[in-house]
């Protein structure tokens, strides 16, 4: 299976998104430096420590930055996957090789671990699912007579 990498534009979003956070962190620490007598490089470094913490993370969450993977949700619709981990109604499926978080379009019914699923749409990160039909060994599915039609 092939390891997604992520592209300069993921790179960019996420540290614009970081921006934000870290003003605020540096605003507090400016605001702590006033009432606590702390040295400058006391600042400096928590400030670096933040930065680290950011880039250790990233590899963790950049594919929630990238709109294109989020594109590649919509591609899964009317594929089939298998359940990971029960879904009553949510619970985990894998799809092409990825595990994904799903929710059963019908809230009311279970599926097991290890039956089938069929994707019917994307919300957010989360994939909406129905169970497959099951045929028997009589030639029926789900309560529909074959042998009539």
């Amino acid at each position: 299976m092939k390891k997604p990498s992520w592209s300069g534009k993921v790179i960019m979003r996420y540290i614009l998104f970081q921006i934000p956070g870290l003003i605020l962190f540096i605003l507090i620490l400016i605001l702590i430096r006033r009432w606590v007598d702390l040295p400058a490089w006391y600042l400096w470094g928590f400030v670096a420590l933040w930065l680290v913490k950011d880039a250790i993370l990233f590899p963790f969450v950049w594919r929630a930055y990238d709109r294109d993977r989020l594109r590649e949700l919509q591609s899964l619709v009317g594929t089939e996957g298998i359940v990971e981990e029960r879904l009553a109604p949510l619970g985990y499926v894998q799809v092409r090789g990825e595990l994904w978080k799903a929710e059963l379009i019908e809230k009311e019914t279970t599926v097991e671990k290890g039956q089938k699923v069929l994707v019917r749409g994307a919300h957010g990160l989360t994939l909406t699912v129905q169970p497959m039909q099951r045929e028997s060994t009589r030639g029926r599915i789900e309560g529909v007579d074959r042998r009539s039609s």
